[in-house]
């Protein structure tokens, strides 16, 4: 028994995601449907009111824009939870490293594929792209333990929502809602990435200033925590990966306005990882002051 929670804009979409699921999730659930057309709720806030309402022991959280293209997906769900009482928090798509330097769940580590773990049908909104069938399992497993997953959907049981909840007061927009609740459940819990379940998703993630606004606020939160390396990458890739997201997460704020006394506010809060040597630090400031 599930209990779905989406925050709803397009009517349209809804009802079209509605039937989805009924066709297709094959055990008894709810749809609770919280309408933000006008985006006057977080999803942090809009997702916690669900919980409230939610009368079903699992949970799933998912956009609006999706098709899950698995049948009796529901009970497979089910029997994760059921099976492994350790794990909290499953989604599509996430990584066995989550970076220090400020970033969303994939770490900006394209150069390390084999921490990737994602199987979906992605479209594209913003930009000119054919459709692609995104699928990395290098463990060739049906679940794989992550440090992080992608909020387009994702599903969680209520014993770990008592552990940890959605952080309305610290993210009151639409981003780093994931990441946040990832990290929080991973304190008690397994977070892992399935592949048993495949979505086909039809729009991507958007990085704005908005976005990073909210992904700064998850780092300087859980920085004391990060990196987190389930990949067990050695730590001589983790420098030289800390130092290129360091240098991403600089030229970002850049490009999005964000002055020089805000770029060194992100580079200090930085000094509580672990993996922040003043070696490394002196590094980043001067790559900051020559930018």
């Amino acid at each position: 028994m599930i209990s779905i929670i989406i925050a709803s804009v397009s009517q349209l979409h809804l009802a079209s995601l509605s039937t989805n699921i009924s066709e297709t999730v094959g055990v008894a659930h709810e749809i609770i449907a919280i309408e933000n057309s006008e985006g006057k709720m977080g999803l942090c806030e809009l997702y916690n009111k669900g919980i409230a309402e939610a009368k079903y022991n699992f949970l799933c959280f998912m956009h609006e824009d999706l098709t899950i293209t698995t049948n009796n997906w529901g009970s497979t769900v089910i029997d994760y939870f059921t099976n492994n009482p350790k794990l909290g928090l499953i989604g599509v798509a996430g990584s066995q490293y989550k970076s220090a330097a400020p970033s969303t769940w994939h770490s900006y580590q394209d150069e390390v594929p084999e921490t990737l773990q994602y199987n979906l049908i992605q479209h594209y909104k913003f930009s000119v792209k054919e459709k692609q069938f995104r699928y990395s399992n290098p463990g060739g497993v049906k679940l794989a333990k992550v440090a992080c997953i992608d909020g387009l959907w994702f599903c969680c049981t209520k014993a770990a929502i008592e552990t940890y909840s959605f952080d309305q007061q610290l993210l009151k927009g639409f981003h780093g809602y994931d990441l946040d609740f990832s990290l929080g459940i991973g304190q008690h819990f397994e977070v892992a990435v399935t592949f048993e379940i495949l979505i086909e998703h039809f729009s991507e993630g958007n990085t704005d200033r908005a976005f990073l606004e909210d992904i700064l606020k998850v780092h300087q939160k859980w920085s004391y925590l990060l990196p987190i390396n389930i990949a067990q990458l050695p730590e001589k890739k983790i420098f030289t990966l800390e130092k290129r997201g360091f240098r991403n997460a600089i030229n970002m704020m850049k490009a999005e306005g964000f002055i020089y006394r805000q770029k060194l506010a992100m580079l200090i809060q930085g000094k509580k990882s672990r993996i922040m040597t003043v070696g490394l630090f002196l590094k980043l400031y001067l790559y900051l002051v020559k930018d």
